[in-house]
């Protein structure tokens, strides 16, 4: 038998988390642990129909033992189950998220029902958090649900009846095959077709037993996460396999854990789109937010320094902190205080809160107000600014309830501000995050935060090399241009000295300084520099960031370089493409204020528009503004003339590493010098920061040996060869699954170096043997819904670009010249010459690709992957395959024959009054021809020959499309809306 995704990972699962082993017909093995434990339940075992989501039965025991008003009147249960029903029907309505949101104030009991004396209003409990051996966990496997269509996940684990994680287990031994494959499955085909079953979903989770990554409800797969095991010695070194994917499982979804992440960790947030997102923690997060909590609860220590690395999410660390903190009962409603360094971060922070709609959030920028409130003992979560302590008085409030969560804490050694923080708030605990490791030097920090008993000063760390290798941030990479412009090295540390390392400049304190230099500013600042720097960064930024549809942001050495800047970007890119964001003072002429000035309100709608894909402005300009607190995972590239060290250059720098689709890294472009001595730009104690950066000239010596490797996959392969014998002989040689993966691991890496280091001139002299390789690796790439996800990716932008120009490519398509019809098949069939079988797979797999959405052809091609994969074991004759695969072709041709007359019988109104009638319900308007009718004059209107393939053309047809059926009809059902477009782009 071997080993399977069913044998080897879904049954090790089981065992894992139950004890039970299923190989071994059921037998249970003693599992060591304590507290409540999970069982293992067959799914013919759950009482439940095969539409049915919940199993009632047991929920209603559970609402009976944990509810008292219940037990006394067993009939209330079945009101309960009513009202979880209906949130499961309206999931297609409200929105996935929405759903789940609704059911979760059930699930955390936060839902009350007229249960009481008198029809008083009671808490109505489905969960028991405080005896958490009071609930039945039941995890089962092959779990049969349907809705549109019937779909199987393989884990399913219930709570009471109420089923609030799924999880995908993928083979292990096929190397195409990812945790990636599995969170495709779950997010892209479970959750649409069968979204009620994730209406309770806490989380879900995928593996092919040498990883294990978690994720939320319609969290995109680059957000799915590692779980990490707390104070785990080997995880850097990190061992692949099952033993430790079994620990972390069992880690993650034991029953306290799970019910932790439930009612602390989870939050509902708004994003840019005003779409509503769930949110649950990294385990970064997750262990510091708890680290804190368990401090604060023990009493013994009043004080901690938490070093998360830039971008890994200190903000919504602080979120579960603050949420959990307040929820404590035995912390008597505690007042959380949050200190935030600059009005942007404030911005950041209070956004993050509210966004969340986190209850009890106060906002002040003003130490009377914060006194006032301290003083009326005020308990809630308060968020305002640090310097404002340097006014405070002693003795402000002596409880000792009382939280302070510093961000960015290295910079309260300034003014010795955790002093002063300590003398006003006496008893309270003070907790101190900094995205960058602090300085043995920096002693005032760690008086303040740092704790004797904490192993190198730190409660809780997450490095760097942490992060990049949880893929909670990308790598940072910096490219030296016009070395000519450089500031020299004397100058530089002259700048240096002068900069105040451990406080970042505001605007008007940057042209002060520069001032002060009066000679380096003439000389950062005159024309003919600037111009040249512009002149670069216009090619740089065409060449190598736009293709990828990636933004930049211009830091330059004062506010009035800003402008100098913009006024020249200008000569190069429209004047909508590029925006200042600066402050101005009392003291600047009227001219300068009216034309430049920002204020909050207007910098937050450029920073919306710049995180909008679709929007012209492609360019932010900066002295001090945005370079901390500033999220936009759009940006990829820093266009840096500005004397930045340590603290302040890495927070900006890393401005650019968060994740966004089909980013690899961040890039910083230096025209100052800052990293001609990067050693000096970044001097910390610590030595993992000397790896945070590294120069692009290091990925141009590794090129040749990353071609070398993906070229040794076809030794003896004539490269010149051209048109389909040299496409055959390359496929030829990467013939079996095994060594189609290896080839698509080694040109996967390459692929990243190339789109990296593109057009750099480096790769001329390999330009034809990587065309060559992208050919290849295109031809024998699976269809999209197809396994290996991961590694089977889409070319990046400079490829395809690549793959487009190199004109004799058309050659790979002579397989049309070999016709498809009756007489050919009957032909191959009578003499079975393996060359021409080989033509005609190639046929099939390129036809099923092109009617790959529809269910026939799917089918189909099902039934070829099998034929194949039983030709390779030896099951059946070569005469045997052959005559197989023309049985199928002959059923291809009469299915490609029924889909012609079909199409030709129905017209595009046909078709789509098909549809709505097909999907019409009691809130679809009766009059569908009216609609119908509507929808094609308009579509007529802006539609032109291959709108299909224009993003242009897309975006008019959607556009029409949502007006008529969302504003004219108010009909907002996305998966009408989502089939009527398929419909359109068919029949248009």
């Amino acid at each position: 038998m071997g080993f399977t995704e069913l044998n080897s990972v879904e049954y090790y699962i089981i065992n894992q988390l139950t004890g039970v082993n299923l190989n071994k017909g059921g037998v249970h093995e003693q599992k060591v642990g304590y507290g409540a434990q999970w069982v293992y339940k067959p799914a013919q075992e759950i009482e439940r129909g095969v539409h049915e989501v919940l199993e009632e039965s047991e929920l209603k025991r559970a609402l009976i033992r944990l509810n008292p008003e219940i037990n006394a009147n067993p009939d209330f249960a079945d009101e309960v189950l009513y009202k979880l029903r209906a949130i499961l029907i309206t999931v297609n309505q409200v929105g996935l998220v929405k759903a789940n949101e609704e059911f979760f104030k059930w699930l955390t009991g936060e839902k009350t029902m007229p249960f009481g004396e008198n029809n008083r209003y009671v808490p109505v409990r489905l969960i028991d958090f405080d005896d958490l051996g009071n609930n039945v966990y039941v995890v089962t496997n092959q779990f049969r649900i349907r809705h549109r269509e019937t779909k199987i996940p393989d884990i399913v684990m219930m709570i009471n009846g109420i089923p609030v994680v799924v999880g995908e287990a993928k083979t292990p031994i096929r190397s195409a095959i990812e945790w990636g494959d599995g969170a495709y499955e779950i997010n892209e085909i479970y959750e649409n077709a069968v979204p009620q079953l994730f209406v309770p979903n806490i989380l879900l989770f995928a593996t092919e037993g040498k990883e294990l990554y978690y994720g939320a409800i319609r969290c995109p797969l680059q957000y799915w996460a590692p779980w990490r095991l707390e104070n785990d010695e080997d995880a850097l070194a990190k061992r692949l396999g099952l033993g430790e994917v079994g620990k972390e499982l069992s880690d993650l979804l034991s029953p306290a854990r799970l019910l932790d992440i439930m009612r602390n960790f989870s939050l509902f947030s708004t994003d840019k789109k005003k779409r509503r997102i769930k949110i649950i923690p990294r385990f970064q997060q997750y262990e510091g937010a708890n680290k804190i909590v368990e401090r604060v609860k023990e009493g013994r220590i009043k004080k901690g320094l938490i070093w998360h690395f830039q971008g890994s999410g200190k903000s919504f660390l602080m979120v579960f902190a603050a949420q959990k903190l307040r929820r404590e009962p035995e912390l008597k409603s505690p007042t959380v205080i949050i200190l935030v360094d600059r009005t942007d971060l404030d911005t950041q922070i209070s956004g993050t809160f509210n966004a969340a709609d986190v209850d009890n959030v106060e906002t002040t920028d003003n130490i009377k107000e914060l006194q006032g409130m301290l003083e009326r003992d005020t308990r809630k979560i308060i968020v305002s600014m640090i310097h404002k302590f340097r006014d405070a008085k002693p003795n402000m409030n002596t409880r000792d309830n009382i939280i302070v969560l510093v961000d960015e804490a290295h910079r309260t050694q300034e003014g010795d501000l955790g002093r002063q923080m300590r003398a006003a708030l006496p008893n309270a605990f003070l907790f101190g995050l900094t995205g960058t490791p602090v300085n043995k030097a920096d002693k005032n920090t760690f008086w303040a935060f740092g704790s004797e008993e904490d192993r190198g000063g730190y409660m809780s760390r997450y490095t760097f090399q942490d992060s990049i290798r949880d893929d909670a941030t990308l790598r940072l990479h910096f490219e030296p241009r016009l070395v000519d412009v450089h500031v020299d090295k004397e100058t530089i540390d002259k700048a240096f000295k002068e900069f105040k390392v451990n406080s970042a400049l505001t605007d008007e304190e940057a042209d002060a300084l520069n001032q002060k230099s009066a000679r380096m500013a003439a000389f950062l600042k005159s024309p003919e520099r600037v111009a040249k720097i512009v002149g670069d960064i216009s090619q740089h930024f065409n060449e190598k960031v736009a293709p990828h549809g990636f933004k930049a942001m211009i830091v330059t050495p004062d506010r009035y370089a800003c402008v100098q800047y913009k006024e020249e970007l200008d000569n190069y890119f429209p004047e909508e493409a590029s925006k200042v964001v600066i402050s101005t003072s009392a003291n600047d002429p009227l001219e300068f204020k009216q034309k430049w000035g920002v204020d909050k309100g207007k910098q937050e709608k450029i920073v919306d528009e710049f995180n909008d894909a679709q929007s012209d402005l492609k360019f932010i300009i900066v002295t001090a503004k945005l370079l901390t607190g500033f999220d936009a995972p759009i940006l990829q590239t820093m266009y840096l003339d500005k004397s930045l060290k340590d603290h302040t250059l890495l927070q900006a720098i890393c401005r650019t590493n968060r994740l966004f689709p089909n980013k690899s890294f961040g890039r910083i472009v230096d025209y100052f010098g800052v990293f001609d001595d990067a050693a000096k730009a970044l001097q910390f104690d610590e030595e993992s920061v000397k790896t945070v950066i590294s120069n692009l000239s290091e990925l141009r010596d590794k090129l040749p040996m990353a071609m070398k490797e993906a070229l040794s996959h076809f030794d003896g392969v004539d490269r010149t060869l051209k048109g389909f014998e040299g496409l055959e002989a390359a496929q030829n040689s990467i013939g079996t699954d095994n060594k189609k993966d290896a080839f698509a691991k080694d040109y996967k890496y390459l692929s990243k170096l190339w789109e990296s280091l593109s057009p750099d001139k480096v790769l001329d002299i390999y330009n034809e043997d990587y065309k060559w390789l992208s050919q290849v690796f295109e031809s024998v790439r699976p269809p999209i819904d197809n396994m290996g996800k991961l590694l089977w990716f889409s070319l990046g932008a400079q490829t395809t670009k690549l793959i487009h120009e190199n004109i004799h490519v058309g050659e790979v398509h002579q397989l049309e010249e070999f016709v498809l019809d009756a007489d050919v098949i009957e032909e191959i069939f009578n003499n079975p010459d393996p060359k021409n079988a080989k033509k005609l797979e190639k046929i099939l797999i390129k036809r099923f690709k092109k009617h790959s959405g529809n269910p026939k052809f799917k089918s189909l091609s099902e039934r070829l992957e099998e034929l194949r994969d039983r030709a390779e074991q030896g099951l059946i004759t070569s005469i045997e395959f052959v005559k197989e695969l023309c049985k199928l072709a002959k059923e291809t041709v009469q299915a490609e024959k029924e889909l012609e007359e079909y199409i030709q019988e129905k017209t595009p109104q046909a078709a789509l009054t098909e549809l709505f009638l097909e999907l019409k319900t009691n809130q679809t308007p009766a009059v569908v021809e009216r609609i119908v009718a509507d929808i094609d004059a308009h579509v007529r209107m802006v539609s032109f020959d291959g709108w299909q393939q224009s993003n242009q053309g897309e975006r008019e047809v959607q556009s029409s499309l949502r007006k008529i059926l969302w504003a004219k009809y108010k009909i907002k059902d996305q998966v009408l809306f989502d089939r009527a477009y398929a419909y359109i782009k068919e029949y248009y």
